[in-house]
């Protein structure tokens, strides 16, 4: 009896078929979703990449190529819809972690590689640049804890700036002291993630939505994954299996025997809120405005963040909930605001409105301290060919790039 294969025939369907002897005919289906297999294949798949958020696309941009059988699947309708879009699109420099750690190692590197492939391909990006206010004595001595921070971490373009060095870069903010970050920017996240879609289907990636990884086995050096889809349940093959699910990253891990409370990847999540300001503050900054990090460094802190298109947005706060709501919460108008005017007096609380919200998947639980990624080859746990990527939150967008060279000598020794 032949074992059946993936065969896609319009978007989002799958059917399965006899595993016949049959060329493989790829042609895009539409503008950045789907390629069609017109015939069944022999082939099955070298690696399936589990969520088509900014991490699963630059794993499979870094991963597909000619003669390689790459797969990624997305639960939702599109790509990139949860934490890689919901959050302030910004480039972070990398001195806020660590020197020993993943989040400073592959965001200095993704901050590099990120600017690079914008100037290359087109990609709308920005850098003018952050400041972190440093408001009295004590706040002071954080953010030259933070220059001495990314002086270990290889960050380049940092400086201490006095109050008066402040006033003429940002004539607006109000400061005792700051740190200034040359390298940071701001990046149009969904125009990067389609560029890395449509890179990989032109190296014969397959990516396909609206299918949900609903169970994973390993049987005879091969994972059986069980996807819940338009057509009811399916099953596909894959070698190896790329755990990039984001929020869901730790039910994932679960598919296969991996406990995630014994493990220690167990998800937090973290939603953050963001309110816009009105065109009248258009100008009010020009450069990306920070305080010093919340305690333990749960979050930034609510920053005053201009767009691509000038407009101003602030947030976010941080709030651990325990499930998925994006709503914006009004009635902490006045935190955002007060804490805004903090930095920026010129802000009138009838300037903000409320603007989107974003959870992010945080290793850190409340009262916890610094938690790194976690990007694991789980061979050592009898799962050769599987990697987890679990708490990839900030500066997981910056550090995509590093992130998908990372996972790709994980696991070309493997394939």
């Amino acid at each position: 009896m032949h074992r059946p294969c993936l065969v896609f025939l319009h978007d989002s369907q799958i059917l399965l078929v006899p595993k016949v002897r049959r060329k493989l005919l790829l042609y895009p289906f539409c503008n950045f979703g789907i390629n069609v297999v017109k015939f069944a294949t022999v082939y099955e798949f070298d690696i399936a990449i589990i969520g088509a958020g900014v991490i699963g696309l630059s794993i499979a941009d870094c991963l597909a190529e000619k003669g390689r059988k790459v797969l990624v699947l997305e639960k939702n309708d599109t790509f990139g819809q949860e934490t890689s879009t919901r959050n302030s699109g910004v480039v972070h420099a990398g001195f806020y972690y660590p020197d020993s750690s993943l989040k400073a190692k592959l965001c200095v590197e993704g901050n590099a590689g990120l600017k690079e492939m914008c100037r290359q391909y087109s990609i709308p990006f920005k850098t003018p640049g952050k400041l972190v206010i440093a408001r009295d004595d004590s706040e002071f001595d954080q953010i030259n804890t933070l220059w001495k921070q990314g002086q270990k971490n290889g960050v380049p373009g940092l400086k201490l700036l006095s109050s008066s060095e402040l006033k003429r870069l940002e004539p607006n903010v109000e400061g005792k002291a700051a740190l200034f970050s040359g390298t940071t920017g701001i990046i149009d996240a969904y125009a990067l993630m389609r560029f890395l879609l449509q890179r990989a289907r032109d190296n014969e990636a397959i990516i396909v939505f609206k299918s949900e990884v609903v169970g994973i086995q390993l049987v005879s050096n091969e994972y059986l994954i069980t996807l819940r889809d338009q057509s009811g349940r399916t099953t596909v093959n894959s070698r190896a299996v790329i755990n990039a699910a984001g929020l869901k990253a730790d039910s994932v891990a679960e598919m296969v025997g991996i406990d995630p409370n014994a493990s220690g990847y167990r998800i937090h999540y973290c939603k953050g809120e963001y309110f816009s300001l009105s065109s009248a503050c258009r100008g009010l900054v020009t450069r990306l405005v920070y305080p010093v990090p919340e305690h333990q460094n749960i979050g930034l802190g609510i920053h005053i963040t201009p767009d691509l298109d000038g407009n101003i947005r602030l947030g976010p706060n941080s709030t651990y909930v325990d499930c998925i709501d994006y709503k914006v919460d009004e009635s902490i108008k006045m935190y955002f605001y007060e804490s805004a005017r903090n930095l920026v007096p010129k802000i009138q609380f009838d300037d903000l409105q409320p603007d989107f919200a974003g959870i992010r998947p945080k290793l850190q639980g409340p009262g916890d301290t610094f938690k790194d990624f976690i990007i694991h080859h789980e061979g050592d746990r009898g799962l050769p060919g599987f990697v987890n990527l679990i708490g990839i939150e900030s500066p997981g967008l910056t550090a995509s790039p590093a992130i998908g060279k990372y996972v790709k000598d994980l696991i070309t020794s493997y394939l």
